[in-house]
């Protein structure tokens, strides 16, 4: 033994070569925390020390190769001022460039995943040998940063700046294969091979067969391009991923494009100070604290899921009533993840549709090359139509999906209640009513439960578990386990109508109402909104539900919050309705949709919705776009407050998480929560205050109003 911490680990094997080994004692990942970055600097130390070393591989202990650094610390530097951010950067770059000038070759052997400053470790070596199970990537700008472990600058140096900016800017990790395309590693062999992979060719370049030196060589000078050649490739890599990331948006990405262009023409080590810099510039943004917030939540949010799914009966056949769009989606997913489905519909075409749609999403991954053609067979044979109830008496549980009316669904969860298990589980797929109301209904209410997909389902990652006043702990841990084993992400929350997301969502589209109620243009709107940060504004998205939904749901959200959400004016969305304009669903909503080439509907102006418009309008209005901002996202944001003050969702990270997985909120502003932080709580109060005359939706919480008055913030 060389040297052992607690993180890592230095022993010397056979024929002078080391073995530098990442295994963390206390965790279930290697990470680059405060104690292995300690430990780290020791090893490196002892190594340049060593006299009978001739070489050295590095390996991980742990399924993953090393995740990258601790975000939890992240959070605490980033507080820190830019300067002392920088100093604490190329004290760790400091330690990595030691260990790259070490005077022998290192292989590295990348087991599971090397993300982050995992990477980042794996390129201070001079030969990158790869899993076939293993993924390599710089997901940085996915937390409002860029590799700040000198990943900016070796990557370009190794891959070619094109590779290195695309990797950089997207944040997507590279499976084996991409890797070896691009240059990223050196070679892929079977995940049993790797350490006796690594320790071959660690040997060759002792022997002297390969120039080890050389591939380091590349990493310490300037990129290998005349002035032209930079020109070109930044110009055109600018336009490409610009057009995909707004620079705005996510700040990293401009300061990652720009450290790389100004340290192209310089050795490692003034290069890796102008990374510093640029990095410490992308901490210091409010994307960054956002982003990162997100990645925390997102643990979070987990980590409830978990806990809330302990005492967990094993699912191992459902059943879902209804084969529409959802009920379809339902089955759909249900099969993509190894889980037998009966799809019960009363007519034969509706079947049909269902197996169609399941049919065609998994044609899509067949064209794809990500499953075969015998594998999509097999999914198909999970799901198992049917027109009666015969086979029901074996589901542990049945998801209800069908027509959104308060009585059907009373009547079809009553009769399926009598045919099932007594401890099979009921759950209603309903987007807005009351889980509760729906359970008088029933004889085993305890066995009942909400569970909310969001449309369309094999997309949307959020599934809200609504706990009624009489559904058991039991039940609700089996749902949880049953939407994480569907590929999803559950948050619970407590009943009443319209839930977390719908309930949040519809003060929005009230507020959006009112300005096109004003006269303010609704494609100006959506424009605003979508500029924003938002997939789509307002217009258009009660185009891709369905106006004809949104108008029925709209109804149940005024009937349980009348002061809120009960509009004393004939709507937008209401005659939109009343013209039998339902959105995508029949080609005519706000916008009038055509198919493109790829068969999916696209959008163009109508004016004839002017002209319906017109007669419920004050006349035209200007505003500008910050006061369309503010009027729809006070609404937005003064719900998901009222519904932590009535204890629907049960924290911060979890109502933003809500937001961003069911309904698209902006990652880069991190949740409504956040964005109040980042205005401000007393400064969004004021904006509440300056509009509170629109009505009640406008006015602040008292919850608000208690935390300003206190200097508090959601996120201390």
């Amino acid at each position: 033994m060389i040297y052992q911490g607690q993180n890592l680990s230095v022993t010397m094997m056979d024929d002078g070569v080391a073995n530098l080994h990442f295994n963390a004692q206390d965790g279930s990942v290697n990470k680059f925390d405060q104690a292995t970055n300690s430990e780290f600097a020791q090893a490196v130390t002892v190594l340049e020390n060593s006299k009978d070393i001739k070489g050295l591989i590095v390996t991980s202990g742990k399924k993953v190769f090393i995740a990258g650094a601790d975000i939890t610390e992240f959070v605490s530097y980033f507080k820190r001022p830019q300067d002392e951010l920088e100093a604490w950067l190329l004290d760790i770059n400091g330690v990595f460039n030691r260990f790259e000038d070490l005077p022998f070759p290192k292989v590295c052997a990348i087991n599971g995943a090397a993300l982050g400053g995992g990477c980042e470790m794996t390129l201070v070596c001079e030969y990158r040998i790869m899993g076939q199970s293993a993924q390599i990537g710089l997901p940085e700008t996915k937390l409002g940063i860029f590799p700040g472990f000198g990943g900016s600058v070796r990557t370009p140096r190794i891959i070619g700046v094109d590779n290195a900016l695309e990797l950089i800017a997207t944040g997507n990790p590279l499976k084996p294969a991409d890797a070896l395309k691009v240059g990223l590693v050196d070679a892929v062999v079977a995940d049993e091979l790797l350490e006796q992979s690594a320790v071959g060719l660690v040997n060759k370049c002792i022997k002297g067969e390969l120039d080890w030196q050389a591939k380091r060589d590349e990493k310490l000078k300037a990129i290998k391009l005349n002035q032209t050649e930079q020109a070109m490739a930044f110009n055109s890599a600018k336009g490409v991923i610009f057009a995909k990331a707004n620079p705005k948006h996510y700040p990293a990405v401009v300061l990652a494009l720009e450290a790389i262009e100004k340290h192209a023409n310089l050795g490692r080590d003034d290069a890796i100070k102008i990374e510093a810099h640029n990095f410490a510039k992308s901490a210091k943004t409010p994307q960054a604290a956002a982003l990162v917030g997100v990645f925390l939540n997102d643990q979070l949010v987990k980590k409830r899921a978990k806990d809330q799914s302990k005492n967990a009966h094993d699912i191992n056949q459902m059943a879902v009533l209804g084969a529409g769009i959802m009920g379809g989606g339902i089955a759909y997913q249900s099969a993509v993840k190894g889980l037998p489905i009966i799809m019960k519909d009363i007519k034969d075409e509706q079947l049909e549709l269902g197996m169609n749609e399941a049919s065609k999403l998994l044609a899509k991954e067949v064209e794809r090359g990500k499953i075969t053609p015998a594998k999509m067979g097999q999914t198909l044979s999970k799901i198992r139509p049917s027109l009666n109830y015969g086979d029901f008496g074996t589901p542990d549980i049945v998801i209800e999906a069908v027509v959104e009316n308060e009585a059907i669904k009373k009547a079809v969860l009553s009769e399926t209640e009598s045919l099932i298990k007594d401890d099979a589980i009921l759950a209603s797929n309903t987007s807005t009513i009351s889980i509760s109301e729906l359970a008088k209904s029933l004889k085993r209410p305890q066995n009942f439960v909400g569970m909310h997909f969001f449309n369309p389902v094999h997309r949307m990652p959020l599934v809200e578990i609504i706990r009624g006043e009489q559904s058991s702990d039991e039940a609700i841990a089996t749902t949880v386990a049953l939407a994480q084993k569907m590929g999803k992400t559950p948050i619970v929350v407590n009943d009443c109508a319209g839930f977390l997301v719908n309930r949040v969502l519809f003060p929005y589209f009230g507020a959006f109402d009112l300005l096109v109620k004003e006269g303010v243009d609704f494609v100006k709107i959506d424009k605003v909104m979508e500029k924003f940060g938002w997939p789509m504004g307002p217009a258009y998205l009660l185009d891709v539900v369905g106006i004809d939904t949104g108008v029925h749901a709209s109804a149940v959200m005024a009937n349980a919050f009348p002061e809120r959400m009960k509009p004393d004016y004939k709507t937008a969305t209401t005659v939109m309705f009343e013209n039998n304009r339902l959105g995508q669903k029949n080609g005519t909503g706000f916008y009038k949709y055509e198919t493109d080439k790829k068969g999916k509907p696209k959008k163009s102006v109508d004016m004839s919705a002017y002209e319906l418009l017109s007669p419920v309008q004050d006349g035209q209005k200007e505003l500008d776009d910050q006061e369309i901002i503010d009027r729809l996202m006070v609404a937005f944001c003064n719900e998901t407050v009222r519904c932590l003050e009535d204890n629907i969702v049960a924290s911060t990270g979890e109502a933003d998480m809500a937001m961003l997985m069911g309904l698209g909120f902006p990652p880069f502003r991190g949740g409504p929560c956040r964005y109040i932080d980042q205005i401000g709580v007393g400064g969004f109060v004021a904006l509440c205050d300056k509009y509170a005359h629109l009505g009640k939706a406008y006015e602040a919480p008292q919850l608000l109003r208690d935390m300003a008055k206190d200097g508090k913030t959601f996120y201390q």
